[in-house]
């Protein structure tokens, strides 16, 4: 019945974030026009968490080892956040160039897409 799930980050500078996804982290793509580039995801989990009020979402990326992945992205001049333990998992934050930021952590929870 579903085929996939499509998920948005909404920038200020579009343009400059979709470099940083296609150039930077290499993510699969196509452009569907005008530069409009459309991204692949690596396998991707759903999780539903208690909420006081409905509408809010949230997109993490996840790495199999946090410390190798923020050098290589600190290589590529990517500003990181001083990773972070959690009961779930291991976290940093990566600063996107369009000024957002993008949780991306190391899971300490069995996977659901394995």
């Amino acid at each position: 019945m579903i085929s996939g799930a499509h998920a948005i980050i909404y920038s200020k500078n579009a343009v400059a974030d979709r470099e940083f996804f296609r150039d930077v982290l290499k993510f699969p793509h196509v452009d569907i026009g005008d530069g409009w580039l459309i991204f692949a995801l690596p396998p991707t989990e759903l999780a539903v968490h208690p909420a006081r009020k409905n509408g809010t979402h949230e997109l993490y990326l996840m790495c199999d080892d946090i410390r190798a992945t923020i050098r290589r992205l600190k290589q590529k001049k990517v500003m990181c956040s001083n990773p972070s333990e959690q009961d779930w998992g291991t976290l940093v934050m990566i600063k996107l160039p369009g000024g957002g930021e993008l949780g991306l952590y190391q899971p300490k929870h069995q996977l659901a897409h394995r």
